[in-house]
C-alpha cells in the first residue's frame, strides 16, 4: 500500500536546523508517533504525521518510508522542502505522506502539524453513508463545528493535483473525515493536533459502541452542543500541551531510545 517517494538525498545541513526549538520540534513529533503507536492508532508502515519547521514556512518534519510508528525517534524524522526534497535525515518520505503533507502545509498556512491516519474506529465512520460524528457524546462535542467530511475519494495521493483537493477540501475545518480513506486533523502544534487526534478517536470509539447496542442515539441539541464546545475550548490550548506533556514523561521512563 505504501510507496516511497523519488526524492533526492538530503542536500543541505545548517545550524538553523539544530537550534532547540527545531530539536523540541523533533521530540514533540517523536512522542506522538509512538504513542500513536501504543494505542494501536497506525497501520504498517503506512499513515504520517508532520510538523512545519520552526521559524521557517516551506520545510517540514515527517516521517521516513519504511519506519513503524513504534520506530520512530527524534532523529529519524526527515526534513522535506515542498518540491520534494529532504534537506536534512537519511531515506525518503512515504510518497503519499508528500504530496499530502506537502500541499497541506504550503496551501494552509495555519495547518503547522497535519496528523493523517486510518485509526480504526474515526476510519469505520469515514466508510459510513451520511455525517460521520452524531454529536451525541460529550467528547464528540469537542469537535462540534470544526469537521469536514471530503466525500471525494481518488485512490491513493500519488500527485500535486491530489494534494491540491485534499488541502482544498480543509476549508476552515481542523478535522477532516476523508471517506473511504481515514481522518486528518491539523493544528497549530503537535500538541494540538496530537490531542484532537487522540479524543477524535475516543469519540469515534464510543460512538461505534453506543450504535452496536442497536439502540438509537441520543444526540445532544444544537444549542446545547455549540455551548458545551465552547466551554471545552475555552483551556484546550493549555490541556493539550499538558496532554503531550505528560506522553512525554512516559516515554521518557518506558521508551526513552524515542529520544534520539
Amino acid at each position: 500500500m505504501a510507496h516511497a517517494l523519488n526524492a533526492a538525498p538530503a542536500i543541505l545541513r545548517n545550524s538553523e536546523l539544530d537550534a532547540d526549538a527545531v530539536r523540541q520540534a523533533r521530540v514533540d513529533l517523536a512522542a506522538c508517533f509512538r504513542m500513536a503507536a501504543r494505542l494501536g492508532m497506525h497501520e504498517g508502515i503506512c499513515n504520517h504525521f508532520s510538523l512545519v519547521v520552526p521559524g521557517r514556512d516551506d520545510l517540514f518534519l515527517v516521517n521516513p518510508y519504511g519506519w513503524a510508528f513504534a520506530e520512530i525517534t527524534a532523529s529519524r524524522l526527515l526534513v522535506c522542502d515542498f518540491a520534494g526534497n529532504v534537506v536534512a535525515g537519511e531515506g525518503v518520505p512515504e510518497a503519499t505522506a508528500f504530496y499530502i503533507h506537502a500541499r497541506v502545509h504550503k496551501n494552509v498556512p495555519r495547518a503547522r502539524a497535519a496528523f493523517h491516519t486510518h485509526m480504526p474506529n474515526a476510519t469505520a465512520l469515514a466508510m459510513l453513508e451520511g455525517p460521520p460524528l452524531a454529536w451525541a457524546g460529550q467528547s464528540a462535542l469537542k469537535f462540534y463545528g470544526r469537521t469536514v467530511v471530503d466525500e471525494e475519494y481518488n485512490g491513493l495521493a500519488l500527485d500535486e493535483r491530489e494534494g491540491d483537493r485534499i488541502a482544498a477540501s480543509i476549508g476552515d475545518a481542523d478535522i477532516v473525515f476523508m471517506k473511504n480513506h481515514g481522518v486528518m486533523v491539523v493544528g497549530p502544534s503537535a500538541a494540538a493536533a496530537w490531542d484532537d487526534l487522540y479524543y477524535l478517536e475516543r469519540a469515534a470509539e464510543a460512538q461505534r459502541l453506543a450504535l452496536s447496542t442497536g439502540r438509537t442515539l441520543k444526540p445532544v441539541p444544537p444549542e446545547l452542543a455549540r455551548k458545551t464546545y465552547e466551554q471545552m475550548r475555552e483551556g484546550d490550548g493549555e490541556s493539550a500541551v499538558l496532554h503531550l506533556e505528560s506522553i512525554k514523561r512516559r516515554l521518557a521512563k518506558e521508551e526513552p531510545d524515542y529520544l534520539t
